[in-house]
């Protein structure tokens, strides 16, 4: 063989291998695809969405007077016996600082208040002494009035100026009483509150006694302190008397209706728990979403149906999940929402059929979260391909996953 023949021959061999490598390079292969099997089950369509629980009565005890409050000693989760159990107590609270002004104007009336009393106690002296002499003078008169030595009118001259004398006397020492509170009250101004320190924690206090029985759920102001009336101070309620509230999207809220069957989920527990739907509120209200958007909201209160130890654990504001039934069907054909894909105006599956892809129209009915109602298209026990890419076309050879 000539060197050139070897030549041709080497190239040709390198060639058809190279052939043969494109060829099995860009043969048509199976496209790789998870299918399900169409069958029978439970199917349930529900309004899913987070709420909260709450207790259905709470009570916000407020001081009803201005004062300083002493410290709380109680906690929150503390039982409370209604009309028994003092949540707190508010005392007097201690005078303001005067400034300069108001110090020297409080001495002056202070000084004004003492001259006050004294000319009041004169007075009362002048109107004593002649009290007294015209006691004397209607003696007198009384004694002479025997012999005929004075008229009648004389008489009742000198009764009448006793008795106005008298009466002098009482206005006198009316007038120096009220000097006396007089000074007293100019006196209370200068009360500095360092002097009324040493009176805490034994005057008389107005006790805040709880209205209800139950426990403590929160203290709003549990330190010493200046409170106004009307301030909030502790929460009470029976954390046994809980409900659920969920604000669903109004559009939600209209499928919801009072007796429908909810299950609480990822509240906590190993298995869910049941409930009711009890009210939906007729008053919706606007909320921003995290993305900004604002939506209609509206309240659906739920009662808890489970009994009482399987859900014990749960508190005033826990956040539990909740999918309120709208509908279920214990034997329902079932077809997998990631199946689905819009066809035009039809909906459409991919089937597995011999290892190639068949496309299907199909109809359905209710869906769920995951699952729809299949109502015709497709027969119970065929496979059809979950979320098909765009590689899967009629016609196109599919394996299944392993």
């Amino acid at each position: 063989m000539t060197v050139q023949m070897r030549r041709m021959v080497f190239w040709g061999s390198l060639v058809a291998l190279l052939f043969l490598g494109l060829v099995f390079a860009f043969r048509p292969q199976a496209v790789i695809v998870d299918t399900v099997e169409v069958s029978r089950g439970e199917l349930v369509v529900s309004v899913d969405d987070e709420g909260e629980t709450r207790v259905h009565d709470i009570y916000v005890l407020s001081a009803p007077v201005t004062g300083r409050m002493r410290r709380i000693e109680l906690h929150a989760g503390d039982p409370v016996v209604a009309l028994e159990t003092v949540v707190a107590e508010i005392e007097p609270i201690d005078p303001a600082f005067l400034d300069p002004r108001s110090e020297a104007q409080a001495k002056a009336d202070v000084h004004a208040a003492e001259s006050a009393e004294t000319l009041a106690r004169a007075e009362l002296e002048q109107a004593q002494a002649e009290l007294e002499f015209a006691r004397r003078e209607n003696e007198r008169a009384l004694r002479l009035i025997l012999d005929n030595t004075i008229s009648e009118r004389e008489l009742d001259e000198a009764e009448r100026n006793f008795r106005t004398r008298r009466a002098a006397v009482a206005t006198a020492m009316a007038a120096l009483q009220v000097r006396a509170f007089d000074l007293e009250r100019a006196r209370a101004t200068l009360v500095s509150p360092t002097q009324t320190q040493a009176s805490h924690g034994s005057c008389d206090c107005v006790a805040i006694r709880t209205p209800v029985a139950g426990q403590i759920l929160r203290i709003l102001q549990k330190s010493e302190g200046v409170v106004a009336a009307g301030t909030p101070l502790v929460e009470i309620g029976d954390p046994r008397d809980l409900e659920i509230v969920v604000d669903l999207l109004s559009s939600d809220a209209v499928k919801v209706a009072p007796g429908q069957t909810v299950i609480i989920e990822r509240w906590g527990g190993e298995t869910a728990l049941e409930g009711r739907v009890r009210l939906v509120e007729p008053f919706g209200f606007t909320k921003i979403s995290a993305l900004g958007i604002e939506e209609q909201r509206v309240n659906v209160i739920i009662d808890l149906t489970s009994p009482t130890e399987d859900w014990e654990r749960l508190a005033h504001a826990f956040q539990v999940d909740v999918r309120i039934v709208l509908w279920a069907e214990e034997d329902a054909l079932t077809l997998p929402l990631l199946a689905l894909f819009r066809d035009g105006k039809n909906w459409a599956v991919f089937i597995a059929s011999d290892g190639r892809a068949e496309l299907r129209h199909v109809t359905i009915g209710r869906r769920g979260s995951l699952h729809a109602e299949l109502v015709d298209g497709v027969e119970q026990g065929e496979r059809v391909v979950l979320h098909p890419s765009d590689r899967v076309r009629p016609g196109v050879r599919i394996a299944e996953r392993s």
